[in-house]
C-alpha cells in the first residue's frame, strides 16, 4: 500500500474514534492529516498526522510528539480527548441511544 494511502487509512480510523467521543475530525489531503476540534470550543483546534517510524506507524501531535501507535486508534482518541476536555469521554449525539 503506498505511503499516502496508509496514512489516510490510519487517520480515517482515528477520525471515527474521535467522532464517537464527540469531537470533529476533518481529513486534510496534502499532506494527509486530521484537523481536530471540539464543536463546543471551536476556537481550539489541533492537527494530528500519521508517520512511519522504525517501530511502525504512529499518530503524532502537531509539535512532533507521538500520541499513540496507529494500531491503537481508540487509545489515541482517548489521549486526544483529554487535551480537549476535562478527560471525560462524550458520546457522539447520534450514538447515545445505540
Amino acid at each position: 500500500m503506498p505511503r499516502e494511502h496508509t496514512r489516510t487509512y490510519f487517520l480515517g480510523k482515528l477520525a471515527r474514534e474521535l467522532e464517537l467521543r464527540g469531537l470533529e475530525a476533518f481529513l486534510r489531503p496534502d499532506p494527509p492529516s486530521l484537523k481536530v476540534r471540539d464543536p463546543d470550543a471551536a476556537i481550539f483546534t489541533e492537527t494530528v498526522d500519521c508517520v512511519a517510524l522504525s517501530d511502525g506507524w504512529f499518530f503524532r501531535w502537531s509539535w512532533g510528539d507521538v500520541v499513540e501507535s496507529a494500531d491503537q486508534p481508540a487509545a489515541a482518541a482517548d489521549r486526544i480527548v483529554k487535551v480537549f476536555t476535562t478527560g471525560e469521554s462524550r458520546p457522539h449525539p447520534g450514538l447515545e441511544d445505540a
